[in-house]
């Protein structure tokens, strides 16, 4: 457990709260902002919270921080409900269909609702895995509102072969997409991306000869098929040959394609013909090596769909 008493003299003086725990503490900014959050930090006796982060702290301040598990000694709660459904397993890995409207993992170690409380439940070798914490065993991510097959490790040998897998994009990625309008019947686009905001997380494209000189920006590239078309809009399938934060939603959204249901990058509810509630990105198929996963569509997308032909 972490946590102390802390007076501000010296070079600290004047220095943003957040940076000032960041230094104390050995954490990143982020953390703090979460211990913020929390309400574990007090100065001069009172409670700050994550408005607090900016605060410039005065000579003599006193800065108190309550006990608390560092982000990699922190354990996910182990959860079998809701059970999901299990895709594929094998030694040291498993493919779970995560439904759309569900994070991967916890922020907070009484969190629940996630793949990983799941996992945890389940495999309970997966602590430690990885980056460990709350993020154990996870190899990669789909946002919130993505359905479809999600890769954990369960042991780290596995984790670091499949990482590196990502890393050096070998691993196929498939999506099944519902954009708007009429995209040629094949394609590809190869774009830069950074990340414009934070939270809520939204990313820009930029011109992609950047990726090689501005360390913000990374190239993203992605390949697509026409598999249907309805009178305002069209099925993709999408293969992901990188990944990035976004990558699919707003490269259809750079190029005149928004993802229907997407309220960050795409249409207005009032001009979405598919009456998604959510972004229409289903994560279809997952492979590498011994992997393969296939994700049928969800309900709530296969009515989409029906929608749309009607």
């Amino acid at each position: 457990m972490q946590g102390g008493h802390f007076e501000v003299d010296g070079e600290t003086v004047g220095v943003r709260l957040d940076a000032f725990l960041a230094r104390q503490l050995g954490l990143s900014r982020a953390e703090t902002r979460r211990l913020l959050a929390r309400g574990k930090v007090s100065v001069d006796g009172r409670r700050q919270d994550a408005g607090a982060k900016g605060l410039r702290l005065a000579p003599g301040a006193r800065v108190a921080v309550e006990a608390f598990a560092p982000r990699a000694e922190q354990c996910v709660v182990p959860a079998a409900e809701p059970a999901l459904v299990v895709l594929a397993e094998g030694p040291g890995w498993l493919v779970v269909d995560k439904p759309a409207g569900m994070p991967v993992h916890p922020y907070e170690e009484d969190e629940g609702g996630t793949v990983l409380n799941f996992v945890a439940a389940r495999h309970p070798e997966v602590k430690g895995v990885g980056e460990g914490g709350l993020r154990s065993g996870v190899v990669h991510r789909l946002d919130v509102d993505t359905s479809g097959a999600l890769l954990v490790a369960t042991e780290e040998r596995s984790w670091r072969r499949l990482r590196r897998a990502f890393r050096n994009h070998r691993v196929t990625k498939r999506y099944r997409v519902v954009a708007l309008g009429a995209p040629p019947d094949s394609g590809r686009a190869e774009v830069g991306l950074r990340v414009a905001r934070h939270r809520p997380a939204r990313v820009e494209v930029v011109d992609a000869q950047r990726a090689s000189s501005d360390a913000d920006v990374r190239l993203g590239r992605l390949a697509w098929q026409v598999r249907e078309r309805f009178p305002e809009a069209s099925l993709l399938e999408v293969d992901l040959e990188t990944g990035f934060l976004h990558q699919i939603r707003a490269t259809l959204a750079h190029l005149g394609c928004p993802v229907l249901g997407d309220r960050e990058y795409g249409p207005g509810a009032d001009e979405d013909p598919s009456g998604a509630a959510r972004q229409l990105l289903h994560a279809a198929e997952l492979a590498f090596d011994e992997i393969r996963a296939a994700s049928p569509d969800p309900a709530d997308f296969a009515a989409a769909l029906d929608r749309l032909r009607r």
